[in-house]
């Protein structure tokens, strides 16, 4: 909305001062024209917005222009802020909001405060974008539009339909009653039921989404820990397979990565660590394990013992035999 983005605009020039009108856009994300309109709007209500001419030029507010937030401690404040910062700030779509709250609360708080607590959150670091091995982590590109789309369908309790390419399966459409949506080491599920049958669908599956005009049937309050709880359970218990592996700490997030599910995780004396964790059948199995190279065992089932062991025992034979001729 408008009256957002002017407040937005207003407080960005409060903290860092003077901004020309491309570096306002892209904050903002509209155009340098859009943000013209909003200069002249604001100085039309009276807000002491002016423009400096020149090379180094750009728009200021006159001092003293803002309000005062007394009510949140030192720790609140951190709390806030620390939140806002990372790979979390893009959950559930919500990024730009979250950057313009943040902007409200900073601004908010006395001056003394500010200028603390804006050195002590640069201390913190939430999720970066690589790990100490140097790995980027598994994030999920969605369709344009869908976790809007999405996102609204949940809140005002309204139908959706989509279209979702399943894997190995041809894309078809669904419509469903949303009950919720789950963010999970980077994937976001919506929780919904169809046909009075509970489904969960990953939004990067999604290739388009809509709003419906009628309102779904739904309870109107959500446990979504039980619900999540529920439907994580009976997901373990069907048509996978089941496996218990030991692994060394430096690939164990590789391991976790391939795996379909997590059920349980533990330490061992010699510092690797065992895993109880889902796989979607046998062939998917074999094939996270073996790319772990020797820095994993399976300890369950045997099938998967076996299996790993006869291409083992192929490629053995195999290279031992290039050996030989060399």
């Amino acid at each position: 909305m408008r009256a957002d983005r002017l407040v937005s605009l207003v407080l960005l020039l409060r903290q860092r001062g003077r901004m020309t009108a491309d570096e306002l856009a892209s904050e903002l994300e509209v155009s340098a024209r859009t943000v013209l309109r909003d200069i002249e709007a604001l100085s039309t209500a009276g807000v002491p917005v002016y423009a400096d001419r020149g090379r180094h030029g750009g728009f200021s507010l006159l001092p003293g222009f803002r309000t005062e937030l007394t009510g949140l401690n030192h720790d609140e404040a951190l709390a806030l802020l620390t939140a806002g910062s990372g790979r979390g700030k893009k959950v559930f779509g919500l990024s730009t909001a979250l950057a313009s709250a943040m902007r409200k609360v900073v601004d908010a708080l006395p001056e003394g405060h500010r200028a603390s607590l804006d050195e002590a959150a640069r201390r913190f670091l939430v999720e970066p974008e690589t790990d100490l091995l140097s790995r980027r982590p598994v994030t999920e590109d969605m369709a344009s539009g869908v976790m809007s789309e999405v996102r609204h369908a949940v809140l005002t309790g309204h139908k959706l339909r989509f279209h979702y390419a399943a894997p190995a399966k041809t894309p078809h459409w669904h419509t469903v009653e949303p009950i919720g949506l789950v963010t999970v080491r980077d994937r976001t599920y919506l929780l919904a039921t169809k046909a009075g049958e509970d489904r969960t669908y990953r939004l990067s599956r999604m290739l388009t989404a809509e709003g419906l005009p009628e309102l779904a049937e739904r309870p109107p309050q959500v446990d979504l820990d039980r619900i999540w709880a529920e439907r994580s359970a009976r997901f373990l218990s069907e048509n996978h397979i089941p496996v218990i592996v030991r692994v060394k700490p430096s690939r164990r997030e590789e391991l976790l990565n391939a795996a379909r599910a997590v059920r349980a995780e533990e330490p061992e004396a010699d510092g690797w660590v065992r895993l109880d964790v889902t796989f979607e059948d046998l062939r998917h199995a074999v094939w996270a394990i073996w790319q772990i190279d020797t820095a994993a065992e399976v300890l369950a089932p045997e099938s998967l013992r076996a299996a790993l062991r006869d291409r083992a025992t192929i490629l053995a034979a195999r290279y031992d035999g290039i050996s030989r001729e060399g």
